[in-house]
């Protein structure tokens, strides 16, 4: 590539019977301000489009490289290195074929932003139960990412207009995460929410890390994690430069935090920190693995087989996981 060429941004298409499809031909037909490319199927984007009544000002175009695509009006540029799907694959039911496809439009995006040929990747949701229907056991596409890019430090953000958090655990049962809150993970998430932050633009972040315990343990009272292994790896990242402070009580610290006394809340466990981000609102949440060697922003909702191919999906929350792809990687970042 030429080094005036821009890299562009690359989408999956995530499940084809969900609403991915068509939240990303919304997108396209509002039009982007810089160049990307979908992996995915072209026939499902191209029943999307007539679906949506866009055919008339949108169309799809098969490439064969990302390089190829080009940022153009009424354009949705497709790459397909997975086999096509049925052309009469129901909306709203959960397929093994789109499922697999799902799975293996992922790895090709991957593939190309490790092989620096993509600025970041925008995944649109993808259906855990028709990724297995498929063959592909994983918990959701963040496992997949760190598999696949070999990442054995990352963490899950979770971000709006009014609040961000990160996670020390994500996808495990309720009952393990007390065993799963090392100092090790406790100190890797507060380095990883200190860069998220700084990726983001925030160049003195503000780190509050939550307790696992009501009331953050109160003194020992309710448990010991806080004592033991994460007001000492809260510590360690002060010695570090990093502005970090807490344990601070679950119940309000996420509170204070969209008041603007912290930039990014470190939640221990899945439900503690999404609650209150998606309580805020999903239409503008965005989610963001930290810790890849490269970008990677999501939806911060599922496939919702029970409204797709009606027409009445919002894209909001992927257009926002778009914008802060681009903010997060300047325009002379090669990856």
């Amino acid at each position: 590539m030429s080094l005036t060429t821009p890299l562009p941004i690359g989408f999956t298409m995530g499940d084809a019977a969900g609403i991915g499809p068509e939240i990303i031909v919304k997108l396209f037909a509002a039009g982007l301000p810089h160049a990307a490319l979908v992996y995915g199927d072209a026939g499902v984007l191209d029943a999307a489009i007539s679906q949506l009544g866009l055919s008339e000002s949108l169309r799809v175009e098969m490439i064969s490289e990302p390089e190829l695509a080009v940022n153009a009006s009424g354009i949705i540029p497709v790459l397909n290195r997975w086999q096509a799907l049925p052309d009469d694959l129901p909306s709203g039911q959960l397929s093994a074929a789109a499922g697999r496809g799902a799975y293996e439009y992922l790895c090709h995006a991957i593939d190309d932003a490790q092989a620096k040929r993509l600025r970041a990747i925008v995944t649109a949701p993808l259906n855990k139960k028709a990724m297995q229907a498929g063959g592909i056991d994983y918990p959701g596409h963040t496992e997949i990412l760190a598999e696949r890019t070999g990442t054995s430090r990352y963490a899950m953000m979770l971000a709006n207009p009014d609040l961000r958090v990160i996670l020390v655990t994500i996808h495990i049962p309720l009952s393990q995460v007390s065993q799963q809150i090392s100092y090790d993970a406790e100190l890797d998430t507060i380095r990883l929410a200190h860069r998220a932050c700084i990726q983001a633009g925030v160049k003195q972040p503000r780190i509050a890390v939550a307790g696992l315990n009501p009331h953050a343990g109160e003194d020992g009272r309710f448990g010991q994690e806080e004592i033991q292994t994460i007001t000492p790896a809260i510590k360690q990242a002060q010695s570090e430069g990093i502005a970090a402070s807490g344990p601070w009580p679950g119940d309000t610290v996420f509170m204070r935090a969209k008041r603007g006394e912290f930039d990014i809340v470190v939640a221990q466990y899945h439900d503690q920190g999404l609650i209150p981000v998606k309580y805020l609102g999903v239409d503008e949440g965005v989610n963001v693995t930290i810790g890849l060697p490269f970008v990677r922003t999501s939806v911060d909702h599922g496939t919702a087989f029970d409204i797709a191919g009606r027409g009445i999906a919002d894209p909001a929350s992927l257009r926002a996981a778009y914008d802060l792809a681009l903010a997060m990687t300047p325009d002379d970042d090669s990856a």
